[in-house]
């Protein structure tokens, strides 16, 4: 726990420290984006989705833009509901989809379970972002969100770049696209894990506060999150 002052200019000195370390924060992640923006561009297929009115391509889901990020949900196949961590994070989408499609950027959510399911979770939790399944496609087992029958087998699979024990059936991400020139489509980025906070305005707001995400004491640091319908 920080010290209390009562002098102002004690203060004021130690404030002006952080920022210049704050300011320092922030021209690397200035610097870290330009880097993303230069990763090489992998083309995949084009991959068919279920929507609520039948099938949708990958390149569909582009709604006319030239980028697209995916956001990916964990929500087996046999859940009842979608995970409460996601939509801790999926509360926040809706109002920022307007602003993204200015910078021609289109946004959609994607899970395994079946689109009723989705459509369902959806209104009960009040979004209206675009929501697809990938349960009868290899997407999410492709970007590694979802555990295969081989990395069961295995007992290991690949999250974050990295070879992991196979323990959660489902996991969550963001991946990013870019349709080409001549009409194909790229995969430009994927983050997974704490590479997903940047995505959460809450947690922002939340580690301005003198007790910040205060979760140091929990079974598992986001054990306090509840679906935003049953807090």
């Amino acid at each position: 726990m920080s010290e209390v002052t009562q002098d102002r200019e004690v203060w004021l000195q130690a404030r002006r420290t952080l920022l210049e370390r704050e300011k320092a924060h922030a021209r690397a992640g200035d610097e870290l984006a330009a880097q993303r923006r230069k990763l090489p561009k992998l083309p995949v297929e084009d991959y068919v989705f279920d929507d609520v009115d039948g099938q949708v391509k990958l390149s569909d889901l582009f709604n006319g833009r030239s980028q697209l990020i995916v956001q990916h949900i964990m929500f087996g196949p046999d859940w009842e509901e979608g995970c409460p961590i996601c939509s801790f994070w999926a509360d926040g989408y809706d109002p920022m989809i307007i602003h993204m499609e200015q910078r021609d950027i289109s946004f959609v959510a994607v899970s395994r379970a079946p689109v009723e399911k989705l459509q369902a979770y959806r209104d009960r939790m009040g979004w209206d972002f675009a929501w697809v399944s990938a349960l009868n496609n290899q997407f999410n087992f492709d970007f590694h969100v979802s555990l295969s029958d081989a990395d069961r087998e295995k007992g290991t699979t690949t999250y974050n770049y990295a070879e992991v024990p196979a323990r959660m059936e489902e996991m969550h991400g963001t991946s990013v696209f870019e349709r080409s020139e001549d009409g194909g489509i790229l995969h430009t980025y994927s983050t997974y894990g704490r590479g997903l906070d940047a995505m959460n305005a809450a947690y922002g707001f939340i580690d301005l506060t003198p007790r910040g995400r205060n979760e140091g004491d929990l079974p598992f640091s986001m054990a306090w999150v509840k679906r935003h319908d049953t807090y």
